[in-house]
């Protein structure tokens, strides 16, 4: 997939003006499909997703991001699926937001976030590689006088069976793109899939491996100098004054200039440079009212919402505060949850070419069209007169998705305005990265539940209290003032639905907001929710003396598939035969967005408090499975992701500001520390789930409730770096 980004000056200059740059393709501008693609002179492109060459190459084009997850390939192999093509013959490109504007938003969404990039986009991609099959197959039918259904197709030869002719898509390419693109279009039973649902190599891993991949921070075009920031680490602060005389005289200083009302930039012909320059720039600022707001602060202002009497109800089934209190037993618990940093080993950064007349971005986007709306607002143009051009990520998790969070975009633009018609690239140091994100929201929360002498659930009664998401950087989202993102994993139905049915529930949230600003960190609320329930499920199981997953399976019986992945990591663990000596075990499952997933861990401590995470037995149902490979792969590095959370994941705040800059106070999980992991595949089929982030949900309850098997010890507050325990 990859396309060089080390472009020549002659080419640079030819395309930066009114007519754009376009990098490694050209998407013509038209709306008319095929027949008026030929008009003006694209006589390769057969519909929006599919470009055949004479050389039998077939081009998939891709507008989602690819970011390590394996979108790419996976929707490379849908459309490949309903193409017929040979799949050693593909290869992919992205379109450009601007182009999918002009052509009337042909290729739909290019937001990749959710765990939607397959499950959102399916079902108009492979029409689109059907569609271009049919268009392939009439062509060549509509040659040889025979009707196109008597043609067959394989690995990019089209066959007529009576007459044995043959050719192949490249020879009819031509002749393809000049007819209508099909209304309607049959697609395959995903039993006869021969490339979708194989476990094929990923696209982009060769390039990644020699070095070939452009990434955001490899970017060089011609005449392009470069641009380092100073933001104050405090969200609220203003820029007052700073001296550029001081640093002028400095070495391939170019300029010192303002970045909107919070932040100053130099710019310099190399960004050490700039960097350096920085680093010497006296600036003064305006601290706001947060310089004097600790960790303490905001734990004491989330912990009051634990007893409000308002809040935003989502989840309610009869009377649990009823129920509970009438109960023969009552059983109470309190969680907390602190602030995480995406952490991406790509800091954030964007290239911007600004003119009057047109403005062109590079950059590492999870949404072409968000990153497209921020450039036009920077550069104060109309839509149509920008473009974006996505490199590879070197990470998103979140951060680089939301329109509200291409902070970084909008910084390059208003830098590169101030220097017209000279591309200028933006690199944020990881210490700007680390003190200027889009944070996990920081959460509380309360459970109470009431059990009857015979040790079952009379009610469930659940109070999160803390930080909206969509109220921080999405307000229009709000339903009624409400944040329906904040109960994933305990909605009433849904992506995120509650995987019990108990007799009552309730389940509110009271919202409180601190002034970092929250952002979607991998996997979002499911993260914290998960812990909250599938540890407090634990807790239950421990009180009424009975075994953990047969507690759980009886409050399952309306969600067979949630059981069906939490007995089979069960079975796979020997779950009921004896571990290992000193080894302990601990299940967690949920459904999140829109996939059934558990696990059970094997896990270990030490009387010094070293965790030792031996084994991680995890199941998921996504309904189809695109790549049965990449689908294990994810698994494996959720599980990275949300045990560095729960180990180690915190950002605190001290005089307003976030205390961690960088990977020596932020840590994540080494190769040494990560355990075995079993993934299990079982699509059940008939629906379409995420990958990307529900395992995540899992990872830190499933070996929570290991650890309390292993030390009677209940961890409630994380990380468990506070607790005493660490990695081994």
């Amino acid at each position: 997939m990859t396309t060089s980004m080390n472009v020549s000056r002659r080419t640079f200059m030819a395309g930066a003006g009114a007519a754009g740059l376009i990098l490694g393709f050209r998407v013509p501008l038209s709306t008319g499909g095929g027949a008026a693609l030929a008009g003006a002179g694209q006589t390769d492109e057969i519909t929006a997703w599919v470009v055949v060459r004479p050389d039998e190459t077939v081009v998939i084009r891709i507008a989602r991001s690819e970011m390590g997850q394996g979108t790419l390939t996976g929707l490379a192999q849908l459309v490949a699926e309903e193409l017929d093509c040979d799949w050693a013959r593909v290869t992919t490109e992205y379109p450009t937001p601007g182009t999918n504007l002009a052509r009337g938003k042909i290729w739909k969404s290019f937001a990749t976030g959710g765990s939607r990039g397959i499950r959102g986009s399916h079902d108009y991609v492979r029409e689109g590689g059907a569609a271009a099959r049919k268009m392939l197959v009439t062509a060549a039918a509509n040659a040889w006088g025979v009707s196109p259904g008597d043609c067959t197709t394989a690995k990019g030869v089209i066959t007529h069976g009576a007459s044995g002719r043959t050719t192949t898509y490249g020879k009819v390419a031509l002749a393809a793109a000049k007819l209508p693109v099909p209304e309607t279009v049959a697609l395959k039973d995903p039993k006869d899939w021969t490339i979708a649902g194989q476990p094929l190599k990923r696209l982009d891993t060769a390039d990644k491996l020699t070095g070939k991949q452009i990434y955001g921070t490899d970017l060089k075009l011609p005449g392009m100098v470069n641009a380092a920031i100073r933001q104050y680490p405090l969200f609220g602060a203003k820029l007052k004054s700073f001296d550029a005389s001081k640093v002028m005289a400095m070495p391939g200083v170019k300029k010192v200039v303002a970045v909107g009302d919070d932040a100053v930039a130099v710019i310099a012909d190399k960004w050490w440079q700039a960097k350096t320059a920085i680093d010497a720039l006296p600036i003064e600022w305006d601290e706001g009212p947060h310089a004097k707001v600790d960790s303490a602060d905001i734990a004491a202002m989330v912990a009051e919402g634990l007893d409000a009497k308002e809040a935003f109800v989502a989840n309610q089934v009869g009377d649990a505060e009823a129920a509970i209190a009438g109960s023969v037993k009552q059983v109470q618990a309190t969680y907390s949850y602190p602030f995480q940093h995406h952490a991406t080993m790509e800091p954030m950064n964007a290239t911007a070419l600004w003119t009057a007349e047109r403005c062109e971005v590079w950059c590492p986007t999870q949404n072409g069209e968000s990153a497209l709306d921020a450039t036009a607002e920077a550069a104060g143009l109309p839509a149509d007169k920008c473009d974006v051009y996505k490199t590879l990520l070197g990470g998103g998790f979140g951060r680089r998705g939301a329109g509200p969070v291409h902070d970084y975009v909008r910084q390059a633009v208003l830098i590169a305005k101030q220097m017209p018609g000279t591309p200028v690239k933006l690199l944020w140091t990881r210490e700007e990265d680390m003190t200027h994100g889009a944070y996990h929201p920081v959460t509380q929360c309360r459970l109470t539940a009431g059990l009857d002498d015979q040790g079952e659930i009379t009610g469930l009664r659940v109070r999160i209290s803390g930080q909206s998401i969509l109220a921080g950087i999405m307000p229009g989202r709000l339903k009624a003032g409400m944040d329906p993102v904040t109960f994933q994993c305990f909605a009433p139905k849904g992506d995120h639905a509650i995987s019990y049915g108990f007799p009552t529930l309730k389940v509110d949230h009271a919202m409180r907001n601190p002034h970092l600003r929250p952002g979607f960190w991998r996997g979002v609320n499911a993260n914290q929710n998960v812990i909250y329930l599938e540890c407090f499920m634990d807790e239950l199981a421990h009180v009424a003396g009975q075994d953990p997953l047969a507690f759980r399976l009886k409050y399952m019986q309306d969600h067979p598939k949630s059981r069906a992945v939490l007995k089979a990591v069960a079975d796979k663990a020997g779950w009921g035969t004896p571990a290992a000596k000193g080894v302990f075990r601990g299940l967690a499952h949920c459904k999140a967005f829109a996939s059934y997933v558990a696990a059970c861990a094997e896990v270990s401590v030490s009387g010094d408090g070293t965790v030792k995470i031996h084994r991680i037995v995890a199941a998921t149902d996504s309904g189809h499975a695109v790549n049965p490979q990449q689908i294990a792969a994810q698994v494996e590095g959720s599980f990275v992701y949300g045990l560095s959370a729960m180990l180690m994941g915190e950002c605190t705040v001290k005089d307003g500001r976030v205390e961690q800059q960088n990977f020596d106070t932020y840590e994540v999980m080494r190769i040494k520390d990560m355990p075995k992991v079993e993934a299990i595949v079982m699509p059940s089929g008939r629906f379409w789930g995420g990958v990307g982030e529900p395992t995540i949900a899992v990872a830190a309850p499933a070996v929570l409730n290991a650890i309390f098997a292993a030390t009677g010890k209940r961890i409630r507050d994380f990380p468990l770096k506070n607790a005493g325990l660490r990695m081994a």
